[in-house]
């Protein structure tokens, strides 16, 4: 299955929430939901986010941030 840039996926082996931002060679490129550094991964070793996996990850960040862990 291939997802398109831009869905929301999970990282099953590390349970990470991100935005697929490309493919280069073997590898997809996911980007942290609220920015940051991309990282490689495998396609099969993502699949698309929930709902509530999504709204989790958005959460995390928000509350993050309003406690300075994050800019």
């Amino acid at each position: 299955m291939t997802l398109p840039i831009g869905s929301y996926v999970v990282e099953i082996r590390t349970g990470r929430v991100g935005r697929l931002m490309g493919h280069e060679g073997p590898y997809v490129q996911i980007r942290p939901l609220g920015g940051g550094r991309e990282w490689d991964v495998e396609p099969e070793g993502v699949r698309e986010a929930t709902s509530a996996e999504r709204l989790s990850a958005a959460t995390a960040h928000v509350n993050a941030r309003s406690r300075g862990e994050v800019p």
